[in-house]
């Protein structure tokens, strides 16, 4: 099992963006109608949505729509309200002694991840985000050197929201420390229950947990895995070790002995690196984002990749799973 990382460059939608949503998109597709084109909202909902909620999107969004061909199910479709539901694994957390760095495990299908680190300028807003649904954000930072990264929050209640790449996206593009970015998610609505992990250049960091159905908060957290304070779905709690990897971090980061080097390392181990593929919750990538570097350095047990905001070149990486996991 294989997959290719595509790292990418452009900084206003064109040709790249075009291409990338090409080989992306029908995957993208066959998400977003999960549970049926009528189980998914209308175009004219859709763009009140984005006018009300995320007004400062929508002539970026409108480019997209038009760079992916037009049409209704592709606007539907990039608007990402009321998407389907969306599960990640997820282990994150911030490093705070020195210079401080926000780390994460994305656990995930290999078979829906897009694998595409794209740098750009949209908006005059330069961002290195790795993507999700075409233009969202599973974790990324911009030139202000606001960190972000996403973790699913463990509860299956679905509200009325915009998927949580989208919000990840308005946050890079319009926010410049963890203050503006925590209010901002405070202020959307998100479809469901996720942690984000937030962490600025000047070392401020924290979480806000959105609830699908509930309102958000925000707390001076540095830990995110799969649950809440309060754990209401046990079996996937169970089944991802979320209470084990939450409570091996939090160690970790009170330990005095522990160095940097070593708490990156032990997101390339048991129980933090996860082997469960074909049950979608494997490990994909460990990403480290350094906001006062303006660096991140996507890592695996055998391979590093470093991709500067500022020094950002072009390439990519084929990662294999199954020597990974010795089966």
């Amino acid at each position: 099992m294989q997959i290719r990382f595509r790292a990418v460059t452009e900084q206003q939608p064109g040709q790249v963006w075009k291409d990338c949503a090409a080989r992306s998109w029908p995957q993208f597709l066959d998400w977003f109608l999960l549970q049926g084109d009528a189980a998914r909202p209308s175009y004219l909902e859709c763009r009140r949505a984005l006018r009300k909620h995320v007004p400062k999107l929508v002539p970026l969004w409108q480019q997209l729509v038009d760079l992916a061909g037009g049409g209704d199910q592709a606007a539907r479709a990039l608007s990402m309200w009321r998407p389907s539901p969306y599960l990640t694994g997820c282990s994150q957390a911030v490093w705070n002694r020195g210079d401080s760095f926000l780390i994460r495990n994305y656990d995930y299908s290999p078979d829906a991840i897009e694998g595409t680190v794209l740098h750009s300028r949209w908006q005059e807003t330069a961002v290195v985000a790795s993507l999700d649904c075409l233009w969202g954000v599973l974790d990324g930072m911009n030139e202000h050197g606001l960190c972000v990264a996403l973790a699913f929050a463990g509860r299956r209640n679905i509200g009325v929201g915009f998927g949580i790449p989208l919000l990840l996206r308005y946050v890079l593009q319009q926010c410049v420390d963890v203050e503006s970015a925590a209010q901002a998610l405070c202020r959307l609505p998100s479809h469901m229950a996720y942690h984000v992990t937030l962490l600025d250049a000047a070392g401020n960091c924290g979480r806000v947990s959105l609830g699908g159905d509930r309102k958000a908060t925000f707390t001076p957290h540095r830990v995110a895995t799969n649950h809440g304070d309060v754990i209401e779905w046990p079996e996937y709690v169970k089944a991802t070790r979320s209470v084990e990897r939450y409570r091996r971090l939090e160690k970790a980061l009170t330990d005095r002995t522990e160095t940097a080097e070593r708490f990156i390392g032990r997101f390339l181990r048991p129980p933090l690196f996860q082997f469960n593929y074909k049950r979608g919750c494997g490990t994909l990538y460990t990403a480290v984002y350094r906001p006062k570097q303006r660096e991140v350095e996507l890592v695996w047990p055998d391979l590093r990749w470093s991709l500067g905001l500022n020094n950002f070149h072009v390439g990519e990486r084929i990662v294999s799973y199954r020597s990974m996991s010795g089966t």
